[in-house]
């Protein structure tokens, strides 16, 4: 989470681009390592549930399931509709990277883990 809340702040002062399709390789290389990352971090909590609805009363796996689904539209999902739409790779869906202001919201869970340690 730390490593991703750095690499959200070199993407913000070095990518200058709007969308992921736009960006240099290794921007767009981060952003599908994060996001295979987190989505298999997903996986692998959601299937540690005896009960599977019980997901839904836990509220940190509710946030990360939020959190997870937001980063898996913006990255996949909205470049696949942006490759369909216009083969520029510019659809006029505006700047969609507000999304990543929500992930350093989970940092606040790191907080929370630092508080447990004292």
């Amino acid at each position: 989470i730390a490593f991703n809340a750095l690499w959200i702040s070199i993407d913000t002062e070095l990518n200058k681009a709007e969308m992921l399709l736009q960006a240099k390789e290794i921007f767009q290389i981060a952003e599908h390592f994060f996001c295979i990352y987190f989505s298999f971090e997903w996986t692998v909590r959601f299937m540690a549930f005896k009960r599977k609805r019980d997901g839904l009363k836990d509220a940190w796996f509710v946030f990360d399931s939020s959190l997870v689904f937001m980063m898996f539209s913006e990255t996949w999902v909205m470049s696949i509709i942006v490759l369909a739409v216009s083969s520029s790779g510019s659809g006029g869906l505006g700047n969609v990277s507000i999304l990543r202001m929500a992930r350093l919201l989970r940092l606040s869970r790191m907080a929370r883990m630092a508080r447990l340690f004292r």
